[in-house]
């Protein structure tokens, strides 16, 4: 059954009850978040150092389950330290996926290190473990050194898979490849706030997990990010580089190590710690546009997105596979025309200039997916709070 762009746009429409200009993902905010951030101005602490910062961390430490939860600035940052904590160096490789926005990379490389492009799983949309285990047994082998790339002799010290657009990765299959290999798993969960895995909250499966909290995120601190570990230590010795690596002293600067300004501010913090109190009506309300969506498309040449079995995805962004790349364009040119944004997917990071030349092995459905991929309007409609 054909769907026209008229009749999604008149879909899109009925699920805001507007006519005018739809985002792709916009912020809820209300009273409980200008309450507290007046309280958090009121207390004149608006920076790195207040009570709403600790809260924060509590707040997503206790949602997530995890053992420990360190609140930076940015998502980016937080990818930054994931690998840093895992132990990546300069002149170290780092598998990971094309199929991302470009921070995942750019983290890598502010690291020194150079990232490895495997391709993706078209049912999780995330790094797919036999792809991953296929480029490790043909190029790679176990020294005492860890995992050697044969070709070059470097190390390939760690494994990025993304959790895109909410939709949790194969975790199982990744947590055996990597363990079988001696790669410290790191999960770039900046989109799946709210996402299970048989029923574990995604970023509680590698050695260390980023979050993102921009202001097209599920939760927004206006800009924010949170680092997740299973071990309370590594979360401690993550909180004390994040704080320029400040030894505590009642006036005296000592630092023990090269830290970073990375701590977020109690400012951002505050608006988090109310969005908080949202999240799971923010989660219900994206979840039930998303059964809309799944019926809407059901029938037609256009296959929605699902979320992979025995998963529970936030829908972050809920994406259609289109019959080809003449028919999303197609989509894309006659949704903007009407104000109604929706988008491709990223390009693919092997594409871009910076990164153009680095190892990826076939990257087949990665490639297939950009052609297709169309982001539609996901901002959570009626939220319950």
């Amino acid at each position: 059954m054909p769907i026209t762009s008229s009749q999604l746009l008149e879909f899109v429409r009925d699920q805001y009850g507007t006519s005018g200009p739809v985002p792709l993902h916009a912020p809820v905010l209300g009273q409980e978040e200008r309450h507290c951030l007046l309280d958090c101005l009121d207390s004149t602490y608006v920076s790195s150092v207040g009570p709403y910062v600790d809260r924060f961390e509590q707040t997503l430490r206790e949602y997530t389950g995890a053992a420990a939860a360190v609140a930076v600035v940015n998502g980016t940052a937080a990818l930054q330290v994931s690998l840093i904590m895992s132990g990546v160096r300069a002149g170290d490789l780092v598998l990971t996926q094309p199929l991302t926005f470009v921070a995942t990379i750019n983290a890598i490389r502010y690291c020194g290190a150079d990232p490895v492009f495997v391709d993706v799983d078209r049912r999780t949309l995330g790094l797919s473990p036999q792809a991953l285990s296929d480029y490790l047994t043909e190029y790679a082998e176990l020294s005492d050194d860890g995992c050697i790339l044969r070709q070059t002799a470097q190390v390939i010290r760690a494994c990025v898979v993304v959790h895109t657009f909410g939709h949790p990765a194969d975790l199982a299959g990744l947590v055996e490849v990597c363990a079988r290999w001696r790669l410290a798993l790191v999960e770039d969960a900046a989109e799946s706030l709210g996402s299970l895995y048989r029923g574990v909250h995604t970023g509680r499966y590698g050695r260390v997990a980023a979050l993102s909290f921009n202001g097209n995120k599920i939760i927004t601190t206006g800009g924010g990010g949170m680092l997740l570990f299973e071990d309370a230590r590594e979360g401690e010795r993550a909180r004390h580089l994040t704080t320029t690596a400040k030894v505590p002293h009642p006036y005296e600067y000592v630092h023990d190590d090269v830290g970073y300004n990375f701590r977020l501010p109690n400012l951002n913090a505050a608006l988090g710690c109310a969005q908080m109190l949202r999240l799971q009506g923010f989660v219900n309300a994206k979840r039930a546009l998303a059964s809309r969506y799944a019926e809407f498309f059901r029938g037609s040449e256009f296959e929605f997105v699902l979320e992979p079995e025995g998963c529970r995805s936030n829908y972050w962004l809920n994406a259609v596979i289109c019959p080809n790349r003449e028919s999303r364009d197609s989509m894309l040119r006659e949704t903007h025309a009407a104000q109604v944004q929706t988008r491709p997917a990223w390009t693919l990071m092997n594409r871009l200039p910076m990164y153009a030349d680095c190892l990826a092995a076939p990257l087949d459905n990665a490639e297939w997916l950009a052609e297709r991929l169309l982001n539609l309007p996901s901002s959570a409609p009626r939220v319950e709070t």
